[in-house]
């Protein structure tokens, strides 16, 4: 009887370490899979063919904080807290999901959402705003917000008109991605620390021709206590109505309104009804949630994560945006 033909073996390679345990595609930080630990430098093994190949060609990518890679070789993924020189080398420090720190040299060997990516120092940001009638010529490039970017812009005095938002991650939120633009347009975003005092906001401040107030408010759903508030609100200055938009968006805070998926999650955790939710959320990301700098750290690795305003849901980008709009309309605050 013949032999049978000997199956096909996939190539042999060098002995590795241990693979890391498989990651879960809603970790934190994000998994691509299990897989065997890459060396710099080294080739891949193509699942359908079995066949080695030289990896896909790295692109540059500057190491911005919070940007979220993996070390190939180690299998480490966690987000850019910042680059240092150590030794006379450059290194990236990366925080993974636990809090836990790890610096890897700079340069090839990373992943960026499965894709392999050659990590640079990260370059200082040109002088950017939103372009306006007179402005600077425009440079090549954009703002966060998508604006074009303009040289050798200065801050406009004030306008009388506002932005009004209901703490102070909002603020910060909305400064990281249009503080160039709104800078520019002269326009200033204060807290209202919460839409209870929006009634009285709007009665001292007087709203009027050349001074309009946009607000933007969390929770903006029908039958929601916001809707309540606000209607009450803008019942009790009927002659200011012209002069005030309120716009909002669905989300219980403005945490949710970064994408999940620059966390490395599918979703946002869902906190039961009655439980605060920003420390329901970090319970469920296993972050300290016990005292208020707790929470603060957490709104800060959570803000490290948004470089521009594609990596916010466009249910709050598009309110932004019409408040811009809104208070640099007016014709007579110029």
């Amino acid at each position: 009887m013949p032999t049978p033909p000997t199956p096909p073996r996939r190539p042999s390679s060098a002995p590795r370490s241990a693979p890391p345990a498989p990651s879960s595609s809603s970790g934190l930080y994000g998994g691509w899979g299990a897989r065997e630990p890459l060396r710099r430098g080294d080739t891949v093994t193509d699942p359908t063919t079995g066949r080695r190949r030289a990896r896909t060609a790295s692109r540059e990518v500057p190491a911005a904080v919070g940007l979220v890679v993996e070390d190939v070789e180690t299998g480490w993924s966690g987000a850019v807290v910042r680059v240092e020189k150590a030794g006379g080398v450059h290194v990236v420090v990366l925080e993974d999901w636990k809090g836990r720190t790890r610096s890897f040299p700079l340069g090839p060997g990373f992943l960026e959402e499965g894709q392999p990516v050659r990590l640079v120092p990260p370059v200082a940001p040109p002088p950017a705003a939103r372009t306006a009638s007179g402005a600077a010529p425009l440079r090549p490039g954009r703002t966060a917000s998508g604006s074009f970017a303009v040289e050798g812009a200065r801050a406009r005095v004030a306008r009388g008109s506002r932005i009004w938002v209901e703490g102070k991650h909002d603020a910060e939120l909305v400064e990281k991605v249009w503080g160039d633009d709104l800078r520019v347009e002269g326009v200033v975003v204060e807290g209202l620390q919460g839409v209870d005092h929006l009634a009285a906001a709007v009665a001292e401040f007087r709203p009027g021709p050349g001074r309009r107030v946009g607000v933007l408010v969390d929770h903006l759903v029908t039958g929601s206590k916001e809707t309540r508030l606000v209607a009450d609100a803008l019942r009790a200055a009927p002659g200011a109505a012209d002069h005030v938009l309120v716009v909002g968006h669905p989300y219980v805070d403005v945490w949710q309104a970064v994408r999940p998926a620059r966390l490395g999650l599918d979703a946002w955790p869902v906190v039961p009804r009655g439980r605060p939710w920003k420390e329901g959320v970090l319970e469920a990301l296993g972050w300290p949630r016990d005292t208020p700098a707790d929470v603060a750290r957490g709104w800060q690795r959570v803000l490290g994560t948004v470089r521009t305003i594609a990596d916010l849901e466009p249910t709050l980008s598009g309110r932004v945006e019409e408040l811009i709009d809104f208070v640099t309309g007016d014709q007579l605050d110029r």
